[in-house]
């Protein structure tokens, strides 16, 4: 029934520009008009990750809801967890509009956002205001285009938000902000790690709960630069690691045209890409670490994928763009036929079953 009302709606969306489609899906949650899930999770969902407990794997990536105005209607839509983001210590306007692309096609989105939202203090507010809600909400955080000090920006929303965030994600992976991905550089990934977790232990220190930390990395990261990233990574103990963030990579696409619009791919066209680094890190980390798998989830099918190439948790954007909100519950339904297979009936058993095969294939597919 969902699926086909998705359907129905999709032409009408689709004939608006994408990102007011996008603030339009928004203001429909903020609304309260979304399918609800009413049903508890199944056990064989559950999974244990960075000492917090999800009822499911199943999350809406960073970027859909920016300045965290709808984390409980994406909890209610029976989500496992929430992430708000990128959001930056100064609110900023982004790059110019048209800044986002849809490549129907290929089931793709092109975006060169740029970190646009509403600053730290408006997202505080709203956190603040849920605060009593419960549910995983992490944050994801982010540094002002034109910020001298890129790290200090990610100390400052660490601190700001440490009491209200359910985990840290530390987003050094947008192709869309002048000189981030530098970040990802062993030497300044140390640097900015240093102080980051620094930061953390004299939040500790001082009372506050020990929150996890993530870092996002992008699909990009040449084959030879990976294991002395995530040596690094490992070295300064965070608490997990997601795989990934929209790639420069064009291959494969069929709509030329829109192909050449600047920007970081997501959709389909990423999944092939995306699992074959998850597994890379998954091997690297010798799978001691929890990794969240990003990119080209449109079906329990692909959701399947993620988990036996190295994930523990899942997040989704753009497949719902295509898919609509009826994708969660297929997601969920296919992870808990999955889990049936298993000797111990658990999702989580399938972390990493297929490591070896996915890290083993080029990178073009």
């Amino acid at each position: 029934m969902l699926s086909a009302l998705f359907h129905l709606a999709k032409p009408v969306l689709f004939s608006f520009e994408a990102e007011q489609a996008h603030e339009m899906s928004l203001k429909a949650l903020e609304s309260g008009v979304y399918p609800r899930d009413l049903v508890a999770d199944s056990p064989s969902l559950a999974v244990e990750a960075f000492g917090l407990r999800f009822s499911n794997p199943v999350g809406i990536a960073a970027g859909y809801d920016k300045d965290g105005r709808v984390p409980d209607a994406i909890l209610g839509m029976g989500c496992g967890f929430a992430e708000i983001g990128t959001v930056t210590p100064r609110p900023q306007e982004g790059n110019p509009r048209p800044r986002v692309f849809r490549l129907v096609s290929d089931k793709a989105v092109i975006n060169r956002l740029g970190f646009n939202n509403g600053g730290h203090d408006a997202a505080l507010r709203r956190l603040e205001a849920r605060s009593a809600k419960g549910g995983i909400v992490g944050v994801n955080i982010g540094a002002n285009k034109d910020t001298d000090d890129k790290a200090a920006d990610y100390v400052a929303g660490l601190r700001l938000f440490n009491p209200l965030a359910s985990y840290f994600t530390v987003n050094i992976s947008s192709p869309n902000t002048p000189g981030l991905r530098d970040l990802q550089a062993p030497a300044a990934l140390d640097d900015l790690l240093r102080r980051v977790m620094a930061a953390r232990e004299e939040l500790v220190q001082g009372g506050g709960p020990r929150r996890p930390v993530i870092v996002k990395i992008a699909p990009d990261i040449a084959e030879a630069d990976l294991p002395a990233i995530v040596e690094r990574l490992v070295a300064r103990a965070v608490d997990g690691i997601a795989v990934s963030n929209t790639t420069l990579s064009r291959a494969g696409l069929t709509d030329a045209e829109r192909a050449k619009e600047a920007g970081g791919l997501s959709g389909a066209p990423l999944f092939h890409r995306s699992t074959v680094v998850l597994a890379r890190v998954y091997q690297l980390t010798e799978g001691k670490i929890p990794l969240i798998g990003i990119g080209g989830i449109t079906s329990p099918e692909t959701a399947v994928q993620k988990i036996e190439a190295g994930a523990t948790l899942l997040q989704l954007y753009t497949g719902l763009i295509y898919e609509g909100p009826g994708l969660v519950p297929r997601i969920k339904h296919g992870l808990q036929a999955a889990a049936r297979r298993t000797a111990g009936n658990s999702i989580a058993m399938l972390t990493g079953v297929r490591a070896t095969e996915w890290a083993g294939k080029s990178l073009e597919g």
